[in-house]
C-alpha cells in the first residue's frame, strides 16, 4: 500500500508460492493456495496500515499484476479449481502445438500471428486448455454441464475476490487476453475467426459451446463491488478502483515506459524484455512477440508492444540450489561467481522448458559444456548467471 500523493510505502506483505513439478517439464500452482496468499497479504498488509492509525477504508484502488498465460479452469457452482493452475513456462502441451500445427496450411507457426501477436507454442493459454479438455475427465465433466470457467490467474483472482460463486465478476484485461491465443489484438476482442461468442475457440480446442470463456474484457483500469474478508469491515461491499495488467506490462508501466521506444528489460523467473511501439502494432521477423502493453482507462488508445521473452532467468540460480545443490541460498551463487570472475570456458544454456524467443523451439533441451578437470561450481555459477545475460543480449 503507498499514498498516492507522494508515492511512499506504507505497508507490504509477501507470501511464497509453491511450485510443483508432478513429472519432467510439467509445473503447476495450486490456485487455492494463489487465492489464499492473496488473502494473507490483504489481511496482514491491512493489519500493518491500523498500527500505523490509518484507515483502511481510505484505500481508493487495488492493483492485480499476474503471470499472464498461467492458465485455470474452475467450477462455477462450488467455486473450487477443477485441476491445477498450468503455468506459463509448463511444456506437457508440446505434443499438443505439434497435433495443432499439421492443421494449418503449411505447418506454420507464425500463421495467427497477425492476429494475436504470437506464434503457436506451449507458452500460451489456449494450447494449455485443450491439452486440460483431453486429458481432465473432471473438465470434460464440468464442461458438458455447463459448469466450466476458463481464465487466467488474474481473471481467477477477480473473480473469487468479488463473490465468487456468489456473483463473482467474470473478467479479464487486454493485456492477459492478449497472451491467449484467442484475442484479437486490432479489435480487442476475441477474434470470430477464432471463437464463438461465449464459448471456446474451435480451430485450436474443438470444445464444446458451454465452455465459458472470460466474459469481459476490460481495459488495465475500471470500477467495481469488491469483497475483501475480514481486512475490510466483515466482508461489507466496498467501492474501489480495480487496475489489472500482466506482469510484464505492469512492469513497462511501472518503469514509466510510455514513449513509443521506450524498454524495459526484468528479470524473475524468466527475463522478459518489453518496447513501447506507441499506438502501432509492429510484427518482427526475428522472433519476438507482439503484444499489448497497456490500454489505461475504457476511453483511452490501446498501446502496443515488442516483447523479447526468456523463459529461465532468475529460475536457473533456483534450479543450482534446489536440484544441484551447491548453494544454500540463491544469494551464495553471486558469492560463488565473484570469486572466480569468469566462466573459464564453461558455457551454461539453460533451455529447461525450450527456447523461447527469438527460436521458439520447445525441444530444446539444457547443456552445459567446456567442461575440464579445472572446472568446480564456482565456474558453473559464473555461467549460469552470464546465460541470463546472453539471453538477454540475444532479445
Amino acid at each position: 500500500v503507498f499514498n498516492a500523493k507522494t508515492a511512499e510505502l506504507l505497508s507490504h506483505h509477501q507470501v511464497e508460492i509453491q511450485q510443483k513439478f508432478p513429472k519432467e517439464g510439467w509445473v503447476e500452482q495450486d490456485p487455492k493456495e494463489i487465492l489464499k496468499s492473496v488473502h494473507e497479504c490483504v489481511e496482514r498488509t491491512c493489519e500493518k496500515l491500523q498500527q500505523l492509525n490509518i484507515d483502511i477504508t481510505n484505500i481508493k484502488a487495488i492493483g492485480v499484476s499476474n503471470q499472464r498465460e498461467t492458465t485455470v479452469v474452475w467450477d462455477k457452482t462450488t467455486g473450487e479449481p477443477l485441476y491445477n493452475a498450468i503455468v506459463w513456462l509448463d511444456l506437457r502441451t508440446q505434443s499438443t502445438v505439434e497435433r495443432l500445427l499439421k492443421r494449418i496450411p503449411g505447418k506454420n507457426k507464425a500463421y495467427f500471428k497477425f492476429r494475436t501477436g504470437l506464434p503457436l507454442s506451449t507458452y500460451f493459454s489456449a494450447v494449455k486448455l485443450r491439452w486440460l479438455l483431453d486429458n481432465v475427465e473432471e473438465i470434460r465433466q464440468a464442461v458438458d454441464e455447463g459448469r466450466a470457467m476458463f481464465g487466467t490467474i488474474d481473471s481467477w483472482l477477480i473473480w473469487s475476490l468479488t463473490g465468487g460463486k456468489n456473483g463473482g465478476v467474470h473478467c479479464t484485461d487486454v493485456t492477459n487476453a492478449s497472451r491467449t491465443m484467442l484475442f484479437n489484438i486490432h479489435s480487442l476482442e476475441w477474434d470470430p475467426e477464432l471463437c464463438h461468442t461465449g464459448c471456446l475457440c474451435k480451430f485450436f480446442l474443438h470444445a464444446p459451446n458451454r465452455l465459458v470463456i472470460v466474459k469481459c474484457i476490460c481495459s488495465c483500469s475500471f470500477f467495481m463491488h469488491v469483497i475483501h474478508g475480514q481486512a475490510f469491515a466483515k466482508k461489507k461491499k466496498k467501492k474501489i478502483s480495480f487496475q489489472c495488467l500482466g506482469d510484464q506490462s505492469a512492469a513497462l508501466v511501472g518503469q514509466m515506459c510510455f514513449q513509443d521506444g521506450q524498454a524495459k528489460n526484468t528479470y524473475g523467473t524468466g527475463c522478459f524484455l518489453l518496447c513501447n511501439t506507441g499506438q502501432k502494432s509492429v510484427f518482427s521477423e526475428h522472433g519476438l512477440l507482439t503484444t499489448i502493453a497497456y490500454k489505461l482507462g475504457r476511453d483511452k488508445s490501446v498501446c502496443y508492444a515488442l516483447e523479447g521473452s526468456v523463459a529461465i532467468a532468475g529460475a536457473v540460480v533456483r534450479w543450482l540450489r534446489d536440484n544441484l545443490g551447491i548453494v544454500k541460498t540463491t544469494e551464495e551463487v553471486e558469492k560463488l561467481a565473484a570469486e572466480v570472475g569468469t566462466s573459464y570456458g564453461c558455457y551454461f544454456v539453460p533451455a529447461f522448458s525450450g527456447l523461447y524467443a527469438p527460436y521458439w523451439e520447445p525441444s530444446a533441451r539444457g547443456i552445459i559444456c567446456g567442461l575440464t578437470q579445472f572446472t568446480n561450481k564456482n565456474h558453473i555459477a559464473f555461467a549460469a548467471l552470464e546465460a541470463v545475460c546472453f539471453q538477454t543480449r540475444e532479445v
